[in-house]
């Protein structure tokens, strides 16, 4: 197995046959968006392969100039090899990658007071799992209307550059992302893609 980029074609099948599976719309980047950061120097999509087979995802986030700081923006692996150990695979590879040169920034949605019990321990699992795959966390931040949990593969000394950096990854015109994000604080809404109606399912 290897960890390789996914581009071209196989970048449009992936957005449409596997993130669009995974993801709900208020959570997932139209494609054309992730395309333009791509072009940008700011977004790559990596894929866990098999020979030519697509096991599983990592899209990683950044700022073109200061990849001090890079954000695991999804992390997916296909249906059928769910449950299989293939996610903590993919994410110790990539830390393997990016140690010495990159911080791994992760996020995690936190559990919502009277939302769906399913939903909730769903979210509980993917907080678990970080931890498992030895990352702690750090701080709080909001992002998609929701509260979530910001995990490292270390605490560094002082927090503050390191949420600096990662609020710099979103850029300015994301009003939908705050960092850090207080314990009574509300996140501050919906991300500006589905205000303008441009998510599609």
């Amino acid at each position: 197995m290897e960890l390789r980029p996914i581009t071209g074609k196989a970048l449009e099948d992936w957005y449409h046959l596997e993130l669009t599976e995974a993801f709900p719309p208020n959570e997932r980047k139209p494609l054309p968006d992730i395309l333009a950061l791509m072009d940008q120097g700011r977004y790559e999509v990596w894929g866990l392969f098999d020979g030519d087979a697509l096991l599983g995802y990592a899209t990683l986030w950044m700022e073109p100039g200061d990849k001090r700081c890079i954000l695991l923006d999804y992390l997916g692996v296909t249906a059928a090899r769910r449950n299989g150990g293939l996610g903590r695979q993919i994410v110790r590879m990539l830390a393997e990658q990016l140690k010495g040169k990159s911080l791994l920034l992760i996020e995690a949605e936190r559990p919502v007071e009277g939302d769906d019990p399913a939903e909730n321990s769903l979210r509980q699992r993917r907080l678990a799992f970080y931890r498992r795959c030895g990352f702690v966390p750090a701080y709080d931040m909001a992002t998609c209307g929701m509260r979530f949990t910001t995990f490292l593969p270390y605490l560094p000394e002082h927090l503050a550059p390191v949420m600096a950096l990662h609020r710099a990854i979103y850029g300015p015109e994301r009003t939908d992302v705050k960092v850090p994000l207080g314990s009574e604080e509300t996140p501050p809404g919906l991300p500006a893609w589905m205000s303008k109606g441009e998510c599609v399912p």
